[in-house]
């Protein structure tokens, strides 16, 4: 599988998506490390363009999900209907079916939504009355939600959000950016075309995913990788301060996230060896969502991406 494809598709990604360039790298580290991610921003930022731009440049089928607290599990998965000309059940399938799906605004749903979506993620198939369904062997979450608004929210606990492999925080583009948004919104207004890109075959993403855990990893760099994952178990042996900071560390989803991500990234950049710079540059979307602050950190406006940076410094390469 030639890095040319994914080269493409990253251009195109970005022509879609302005301002970003840290969704649309992270969302090609998703696709090619196999793992879902949740992405929290205000309205309008182009996730849900996101999604649709990279079901575009991919052979797979794209849905968006829009979660309300009305929301019910049969509507994500689908569910039996009654045939009455023949008194038999047929399974309908839901959303969860497609390649790609966008959970728009996740913790608006209930728990027993977020727990169906969440299984979906885990296991990769779903079950309904006595039968189990498996999903697609492409199969892309994203998840979004805005922190501007929290009223009538459900957020969703810790250990369910250990099953995403990545968090996201993307904000407002800046002003170049934002006049190039009204060129591109402008011209697609004008024009009648559809966008015409080179799609990736499914066996195509499937031989880079084994080019990506092929990637050299030095023994120096695992164990760094370690390092950081056990700095967060046990933060009194590198510093008071991440001890005062530190509620609970990260679980070893979070060293196996890392690895694969920084491959991802080694392998998107077109190197045939991950580097620290790999692990450093995904090591906060990997991390952001998997530990707790102290009470004490909270009180003296410590930031989790704040305590992430001290980790980064404490901890020597190698």
């Amino acid at each position: 599988m030639a890095i040319e494809y994914f080269s493409s598709l990253k251009e195109h990604l970005s022509s879609q998506i302005i301002g970003q360039e840290s969704l649309v790298e992270n969302l090609l580290i998703a696709l090619l490390a196999n793992g879902h991610l949740i992405v929290e921003g205000p309205p309008g930022l182009a996730k849900t363009r996101a999604v649709n731009a990279l079901a575009q440049g991919l052979e797979a089928d794209f849905h968006r999900v829009q979660f309300t607290p009305d929301l019910l599990p049969a509507d994500l998965t689908g569910t039996d209907i009654y045939r009455p000309e023949d008194a038999s059940f047929t399974f309908q399938a839901g959303p969860l079916f497609r390649n790609l799906v966008l959970a728009d605004e996740i913790n608006r749903a209930p728990a027993k939504v977020q727990s169906a979506l969440l299984e979906a993620m885990a296991e990769g198939q779903i079950t309904v009355g006595r039968n189990t369904y498996k999903l697609p062997d492409l199969f892309l979450v994203m998840a979004t939600q805005n922190p501007i608004e929290q009223e009538g929210t459900y957020p969703l606990p810790e250990a369910q959000l250990d099953r995403f492999l990545m968090h996201l925080e993307i904000d407002y583009p800046n002003a170049e950016s934002e006049l190039e948004i009204l060129k591109v919104n402008r011209g697609e207004a004008l024009s009648k075309e559809k966008v015409n890109v080179s799609q990736i075959s499914q066996a195509d993403i499937f031989a880079a995913r084994e080019q990506v855990l092929q990637i050299h990893m030095a023994p120096a760099i695992e164990k760094y990788i370690v390092d950081l994952i056990i700095a967060t178990r046990q933060p009194e042996k590198y510093d008071d301060k991440l001890k005062l900071w530190l509620a609970y560390g990260a679980s070893p989803r979070a060293t196996i996230a890392l690895d694969r991500c920084a491959r991802a990234r080694a392998w998107l950049h077109g190197r045939d060896f991950v580097g620290p710079e790999d692990v450093q540059a995904v090591f906060h979307n990997v991390l952001r969502h998997r530990i707790l602050l102290t009470y004490q950190a909270e009180a003296e406006g410590i930031t989790t991406n704040q305590l992430l940076d001290h980790l980064l410094n404490l901890v020597a390469v190698g």
